[in-house]
């Protein structure tokens, strides 16, 4: 192998490209936004609405990066996720068909690629079963060995799934500032019952 570039860069550039090549990836059924910088993942059985969710997120501001299908690869204790070739910038809209988001909405409703930060699961409503309400459960979803927080939302008529979506992700945000909402009740609640015990004894 012979080059003018000096060794340093050379081997800086096959490093580089070696580990893109050689990284563990999969496929994922589901549909890849950010929001508000997060990298979320919507997973969710076909028909649940997934597409529709993500669209409604990009008309109102945030940025498409696959739908559909989601390849992602692992790289150190991040995960990268990006579109299909063949089908970058592209959305399947029940009713519609294919639709291009980059010409219909501009370039600026559109990424490349984008690390994952959070994964939402759209789950059919089904009477009696239990979901998170105070969001005290940290739960997480394994990718390629990284866990990374995890929820639950149910699809019902009238629940708006981008607005939750949006809230997931400021909330998400907020925890990552220490900020925990359910936790602060908890520890007021808990104060205010060991106040009033005092107040007995």
């Amino acid at each position: 192998m012979v080059t003018r570039v000096l060794s340093s860069e050379l081997i800086e550039g096959m490093i580089r490209f070696l580990e893109e090549q050689l990284a563990p990836r999969l496929t994922r059924h589901g549909v890849l936004l950010d929001v508000y910088g997060l990298g979320v993942l919507i997973l969710g059985e076909s028909g649940v609405g997934k597409s529709e969710c993500a669209l409604d997120l990009v008309v109102r501001g945030h940025r498409l990066v696959s739908d559909d299908v989601v390849e992602i690869r692992r790289a150190g204790q991040t995960l990268n996720g990006c579109s299909p070739e063949m089908a970058v910038h592209h959305m399947e809209v029940r009713g519609l068909g294919l639709i291009n988001i980059k010409d219909m909405f501009g370039v600026a409703a559109v990424r490349r690629r984008k690390d994952l930060d959070m994964v939402i699961r759209l789950d059919r409503w089904e009477p009696g079963k239990q979901y998170d309400r105070l969001g005290l459960d940290e739960r997480t979803y394994d990718i390629l060995g990284v866990e990374l927080p995890f929820f639950e939302m149910p699809v019902a008529p009238g629940r708006n799934l981008a607005v939750l979506i949006e809230v997931a992700a400021r909330n998400y945000l907020l925890r990552l500032k220490g900020y925990v909402p359910a936790r602060d009740l908890a520890e007021r609640l808990q104060a205010r019952l060991t106040s009033g015990q005092t107040d007995e004894a």
